[in-house]
């Protein structure tokens, strides 16, 4: 992953800066900069904390199997529309709509989306702040139960003993002996657990109990607010320079990790429960394995929130976004895979610590995070390095994928976090990408398309686009729609640890979901109202791109898009011609 990642920067080395061609709207200054901000923006938390896990529930390197064919079948083809279509136009996720003005709404309903995870996202970044600064600190404060902390808080054994009650190892180097049986306590919350939910969060006992005011965590949201506006001041001339640190660094983090990581005891234990000897390919028979795999696999890649076509369209025309698309999405997967590694290498050294099996150390999303890491952090000689540098490296993840947003912060703010995640990160996504692709293949045309695309990247040949037709059309929508039917029968009421939601906040849920989707249906009802005609002329020229579809410079326009020769109108007298135009 890593040398994977150093192919990239020569990849995009060769291009030097350029002055823009679209003067009006402005250009990135290099290829390097639209690169390494679209891997910035692609690889997020979720690649750090998330991929691990579901690799070890799915069956660890057994997994690897589905995720890599769910990329290839789903997330690439998407991410190659999307890119496609932003530098196509220029435009953004609402204007690209142009093309089809009956589903302009979706664009709307992408700029809620990515609008309402911000204020949610941003807390998160505020999180990985707060626990950077608090790493600055010897012994780390979750190393050991807080003088405050709850009652059923145990600091871990410094002392390792075999079941004969014989010393094997001495983490602390003084002369420290095996307890009796009768004097071992049943440890019910470790010092990282009691840590994050007492002194970091301060949570609450429930979404009901708002509480006041965590102004430590107030603080680092203000804090990440600055960063955020100073990287955007300039627009993407700025942003397209802080990525050149912010999309590098965490994988220079992760190859330290990682070293570090195989030099520890235990290490073996973890990486065969990421993809060695435990890899458990039977799970490849369960449904929910393939649902895990694409699932991640579509929202890695940030699909379906609008963010890929508002990078893409700061491109020159002629740019070769078909291996732009190749090369984010590839080091997206490979950037989870080499995670995993340095992830599971610590975990396993942590189950060694314990004196227990992986999977009962390995927690998911917030829990891995900010429980599990720095357990396994505080294991490690020179902790509070490593704790900074792991921190520091979820802010750096975190401001490349998102650079905006507002948070929560009383002591329910996890609860609100948690509930947003849940409702707008699952099928709300699948629905705006499933609507997205047979918008653009069934009522634009998908062979009109692939002309706009060869404007582009030049001509291809028949078997080239063959493939990304049977995609689009087919393959992609098919398990699009499989996925988003089987969240919707499997769907469980979100829940944090054993904390369940109030009947209120999960009818609230359902409620941000429906805002964000009800502007697809309510756009097109009144872009239908107001269009001349009969009924079937207005939903005809709705499903017809409008005269300000075309290329944003006159001079990429070509005889297509010149101001003589109007784009050729879709037949939409029947969806059997529109879906016949692929052939």
């Amino acid at each position: 992953g890593f040398s994977f990642f150093c192919l990239i920067l020569f990849y995009c080395c060769h291009s030097l800066t350029e002055d823009d061609e679209n003067k009006e709207r402005g250009n990135w200054s290099s290829k390097t900069d639209y690169i390494l901000s679209t891997i910035g923006y692609a690889v997020g938390l979720g690649n750090i904390w998330r991929f691990p896990y579901l690799a070890y529930k799915n069956g660890g390197g057994a997994f690897l199997i589905p995720y890599f064919l769910m990329l290839l079948l789903a997330g690439l083809p998407l991410f190659f529309m999307e890119s496609a279509l932003g530098q196509f136009c220029s435009q953004g996720p609402i204007n690209v709509w142009r093309a089809v003005p009956l589903l302009q709404g979706v664009g709307v309903a992408m700029v809620l989306i990515t609008l309402i995870v911000s204020f949610y996202y941003n807390v998160i970044i505020a999180y990985s702040l707060y626990y950077m600064f608090a790493s600055f600190q010897y012994p780390l404060p979750w190393a050991r139960c807080s003088d405050s902390g709850a009652d059923n808080c145990t600091d871990p054994y410094t002392v390792l003993c075999n079941v004969s009650g014989v010393v094997i190892s001495n983490w602390t180097q003084q002369n420290m002996s095996c307890p009796l049986p009768d004097q071992i306590q049943v440890q019910s919350q470790t010092p990282s657990e009691e840590y994050w939910d007492t002194v970091a969060l301060r949570r609450s006992s429930g979404m009901d109990q708002t509480g006041t005011v965590v102004w430590h965590l107030a603080l680092c949201l203000l804090l990440s607010s600055i960063i955020v506006g100073a990287v955007l001041i300039r627009g993407i001339k700025s942003s397209g320079k802080v990525v050149y640190f912010t999309a590098t660094f965490p994988y220079v983090v992760i190859f330290i990790l990682l070293i570090r990581g195989v030099t520890l005891e235990g290490v073996r234990d973890g990486i065969e429960y990421y993809i060695g000897t435990q890899s458990n390919l039977t799970k490849l028979l369960e449904a929910e394995v393939w649902k895990d795999a694409a699932t991640q696999t579509f929202f890695s890649l940030s699909v379906g929130w609008g963010g890929v076509m508002t990078l893409a369209s700061y491109n020159n025309f002629n740019n070769n976004m078909f291996k732009d698309s190749f090369i984010v999405c590839f080091t997206n997967a490979g950037t989870s895979v080499f995670a995993g590694f340095a992830i599971f290498s610590i975990l396993g050294h942590m189950s060694f610590v314990y004196n227990k099996p992986v999977g009962e150390v390995v927690k998911e999303g917030f829990g891995l995070a900010f429980i599990a890491y720095p357990d396994a952090l505080s294991q490690l000689p020179i902790s509070p390095l490593w704790s900074v540098l792991f921190f520091f490296m979820l802010l750096t993840v975190g401001l490349d994928s998102q650079f905006a947003g507002i948070g929560i912060l009383s002591v329910a703010g996890i609860y609100w976090v948690t509930l947003l995640d849940t409702f707008l990160g699952t099928w709300v996504l699948l629905i705006v990408g499933l609507l997205e692709v047979v918008g653009i293949t069934y009522i634009y045309g998908g062979n009109r398309f692939v002309k706009d695309i060869e404007m582009m990247i030049g001509d291809k040949t028949f078997c080239f686009w063959l493939w990304w037709r049977a995609c689009w059309f087919f393959i992609s929508p098919c398990i699009i729609m499989v996925i988003l039917v089987w969240s919707l029968m499997t769907f469980t009421p979100p829940s944090y640890g054993t904390v369940p939601y109030p009947g209120w906040a999960i009818a609230l849920g359902w409620c941000i979901s429906v805002f964000v989707l009800m502007w697809i249906p309510v756009i097109a009802l009144y872009k239908f109202i107001k269009a001349p005609g009969s009924p079937w002329e207005r939903l005809k020229s709705l499903c017809r791109p409008t005269e300000d579809w075309h290329p944003y410079l006159e001079k990429h326009r070509g005889e297509r898009y010149s101001v003589e020769n109007q784009p050729d109108k879709v037949d939409t007298n029947s969806i059997c011609v529109i879906s016949s135009s692929w052939l």
